[in-house]
């Protein structure tokens, strides 16, 4: 679905949402207090200024007596052929965070990708489809970073094991390229990015990468992904929890300025080795 008609489905959505609100008798106030979020945040839904999550529409369902409509009506927008089910949802959040924290323990996150690193790292793991397929997952990924170009950017947070900066993804001059433009970013303040050097030895997200999302009138949310799968919680306690862990990772990492200087002399490092083969 292409991005226009996403935006009028979306549209739809507010639209029909506060239709079926008023004919309930029922404010906005008093929706979100019993859906759990804040009756401004209705309000943004039926503006199609922020998407809400399955679960909101599901319990919006059940207190409108709607048989479900929300519930179908999100998961047709999430549903995108260029992501993974488990991401889809995931994607949308990204888009209504005021902030967004990561830590990658060995692939730049996806927002941080350059088109060659993002080809690399797909046709890696995608060895025998076809270069429209690849394509397809590039466009994607290179259009969830337009996030990081908007006025009102989510303040974004990203830890790097320095794994990441030491492994040649798509040969050395397209890592180059890669580092040299998160050097950019992080010069120009649109992301704030440390490293974990591998000094720290065991550290507290052993067991993989982390993405932890906060909003303006929501409760914060947190995505954990294996090789195949991937898991969004937000359970209150577990969100907790994993934010802890962001928090130990934070303090082991290096300043964001010796961050930039190891990232810069990564880059400087892969240029050489692409001038002399």
């Amino acid at each position: 679905m292409a991005n226009g008609s996403r935006q009028a489905a979306w549209e739809f959505f507010g639209t029909e949402l506060k239709r079926r609100r008023e004919d309930a008798g029922i404010t906005q106030v008093e929706l979100g207090a019993r859906v759990f979020v804040s009756g401004g945040y209705i309000g943004q839904f039926e503006q199609a200024i922020r998407k809400p999550q399955l679960d909101v529409a599901q319990r919006i369902d059940a207190i409108l007596q709607t048989d479900g409509i929300f519930e179908r009506l999100c998961r047709k927008l999430i549903d995108d052929p260029r992501y993974a089910d488990y991401f889809a949802g995931v994607v949308e959040l990204e888009r209504m965070a005021t902030r967004i924290c990561e830590f990658a323990p060995t692939v730049v996150p996806g927002l941080l990708q350059t088109k060659e690193y993002a080809c690399a790292v797909t046709v890696a793991a995608n060895p025998f489809k076809p270069d429209s397929y690849v394509d397809e997952i590039v466009g994607a990924r290179l259009e969830r970073s337009l996030i990081l170009d908007d006025a009102a950017r989510p303040e974004y947070w990203v830890t790097l094991h320095e794994n990441v900066l030491r492994m040649p993804v798509g040969g050395p001059q397209a890592m180059a390229a890669q580092l040299d433009h998160i050097a950019r970013l992080m010069s120009e303040r649109t992301a704030v990015v440390t490293v974990l050097p591998y000094a720290t030895g065991a550290h507290a997200a052993m067991g993989g990468m982390l993405k932890l999302m906060g909003f303006e009138d929501a409760p914060p949310v947190a995505y954990t992904e294996t090789e195949y799968s991937g898991t969004l919680i937000d359970d209150p306690a577990v969100v907790k929890h994993a934010e802890r862990t962001y928090d130990l990772l934070r303090v082991a990492t290096l300043s964001p300025e010796a961050s930039l200087a190891l990232i810069e002399s990564a880059a400087e490092d892969f240029r050489r080795c692409a001038s002399t083969t």
